[in-house]
């Protein structure tokens, strides 16, 4: 079973800082901690290893960002539907996860990102309302399945949102709502496979409160970002993670060396 403890020291603080940064990120913006962790932490590790150390870190994140919004019940009741089947796709996607090699999941995911960035994809905001449930199972499912395998659900769904003009107080507790189901029934598949154990979450307590430090650090600063900043910076994130996962997946298959290799 894996074990945070197989690492060594400077390894470990690495995953730390990641960790923090994170947290930052996701209290500032309001989404994005397993997005930035998980390619960082993948630089050290395989995504598998990557998704175990941000299982507990990324539940509390969630969480801590649900308690501590201002939106009510009624800001998303209305995406209950895709919150569902987002639930439903992450666990078929972590099943997956627990049973294969993920990496052919990162070219596909990071081909929608860069298809989104590219062009503004949008998708007509009239069909969107006319086959609300249609979309909402689309898209909740596509989302599951992202994060069950590759741990990055808010690619597909900020497709989602945008093309709705979802205004941001209602689009962050709808995003961290669909993030916390999906990951919860990942912990349990993963634990049903037996790659997750109460010493993985007991080693990533730790971690799990550093993030929330961060998390509520991060919330800190929000208010003093604008509107465009924040949709500039969110752009420029998920170019990063294109990136890095293209880079992950062409090294996987042999088309970059890896650094050292001969």
């Amino acid at each position: 079973m894996f074990s945070l403890l197989q690492f060594d020291w400077p390894i470990l603080a690495a995953i730390a800082c990641v960790i923090l940064f994170a947290g930052l990120i996701h209290g500032t913006l309001g989404l994005g901690f397993p997005m930035v962790a998980t390619p960082l932490l993948a630089t050290m590790m395989d995504v598998r290893s990557a998704i175990l150390v941000t299982l507990l870190p990324t539940m509390a994140v969630n969480i801590a960002s649900i308690i501590n919004s201002k939106a009510t019940l009624e800001t998303t009741r209305q995406f209950l539907p895709l919150v569902l089947f987002a639930l439903l796709g992450s666990i078929i996607g972590s099943a997956v996860l627990a049973i294969t090699d993920p990496a052919p999941f990162r070219i596909v995911l990071a081909s929608l990102i860069l298809l989104y960035l590219w062009n503004g994809l949008r998708i007509p905001r009239q069909w969107l309302v006319q086959h609300s449930l249609l979309a909402m199972a689309i898209f909740g499912t596509t989302a599951g399945l992202a994060a069950g395998t590759t741990n990055v659900m808010v690619a597909v769904l900020i497709v989602y949102f945008l093309s709705l003009d979802t205004p941001r107080s209602a689009l962050v507790p709808a995003l961290n709502s669909c993030f916390l189901v999906g990951k919860t029934s990942q912990i349990i598949v993963l634990a049903v496979a037996g790659l997750v154990g109460v010493r993985l979450l007991l080693e990533t307590a730790p971690l799990a409160i550093a993030a929330v430090v961060a998390l509520l650090l991060g919330q800190r600063l929000q208010s003093r970002i604008e509107v465009k900043t924040y949709q500039g910076i969110l752009r420029k994130l998920l170019l990063l993670l294109a990136i890095v996962l293209v880079y992950q997946f062409l090294r996987e298959v042999g088309l970059i060396a890896w650094p050292g290799a001969g």
